[in-house]
């Protein structure tokens, strides 16, 4: 006789049955944190918290200059990764802002002192501005508050144009930089393409996406066991120079066509 078979107990049967097991355990997937704060600052605060595991860095500044690493060939501990800096950027950037604006001889630089990035950029600046006979003025900017007398101080400096560091405290007060510089009628070359796109006259810099692609590179490299003293810091090999034609027309620029011709992109 046949017993009857209750919802419950066919349910305990399904699961004592003898399924065969699936082939393998899932693989340990692994996990990767992401620290998004302006660089250099980023490094640094993982740098502070271990010397065990391993750390990429997207782009930065110098990591050499900033402690980082030994050197961009050996870095020596656990971060490895990418600088947006190359040895050209500097002197590149003062001579697409020479070669735009007519007659330049003395060029503010728009900085914090107080940020880790500041010597390394401004000892390249240097060197490039002696090379193509300007003057440098540095306009220092501590904090937001100091923003607006910066511009007076230009015009004091006759300054006819300025270059703004890749800094976190510039980064930040982004909007209002290029508000300031169309009021004050300044031509600009900025670090990257977000004051560009906020409505800056021009940016000549390192491909960003191009270097987060890259990262993704460095990761799978030390996931298949590689560590970070032996991976080489890569600087950039891709670079955008980006020109906004209204803000050239707010303050009544003209981009001389040469200049023009090698813009990767051109706001209209």
């Amino acid at each position: 006789m046949h017993k009857k078979i209750t919802r419950r107990t066919f349910c305990s049967m399904l699961l004592a049955l003898p399924f065969p097991a699936q082939a393998q355990q899932p693989k340990k997937v692994p996990r990767i944190g992401y620290l998004s704060v302006l660089s250099p600052a980023a490094t640094k605060a993982a740098k502070n918290i271990t010397k065990l595991i391993p750390i990429v860095m997207a782009h930065g500044s110098d990591p050499v200059e900033l402690g980082f690493v030994a050197s961009l060939a050996r870095p020596g501990g656990n971060i490895t990764g990418l600088t947006h800096l190359a040895p050209e950027l500097g002197g590149k950037r003062l001579e697409l802002l020479k070669e735009t604006v007519p007659k330049l001889s003395r060029v503010a630089v728009l900085t914090d002192p107080n940020t880790q990035g500041h010597g390394p950029q401004m000892k390249e600046l240097e060197l490039a501005a002696r090379a193509l006979r300007l003057q440098l003025r540095p306009a220092e900017i501590r904090g937001p508050n100091e923003l607006e007398g910066a511009f007076p101080a230009m015009t004091r400096e006759r300054v006819r144009a300025f270059i703004a560091l890749q800094q976190p405290t510039l980064d930040r007060l982004r909007e209002r930089i290029v508000d300031l510089a169309a009021k004050n009628r300044l031509p600009a070359m900025y670090p990257n393409s977000e004051y560009v796109e906020t409505g800056g006259l021009m940016s000549y810099a390192a491909d960003i996406v191009a270097m987060f692609h890259r990262t993704a590179t460095y990761v799978d490299k030390i996931l298949k066991g590689r560590t970070p003293d032996d991976l080489p810091v890569e600087q950039p090999m891709r670079f955008e120079f980006i020109i906004n034609l209204k803000a050239a027309k707010q303050i009544g620029l003209t981009i001389p066509p040469n200049v023009l011709v090698r813009a990767n992109k051109v706001i209209r």
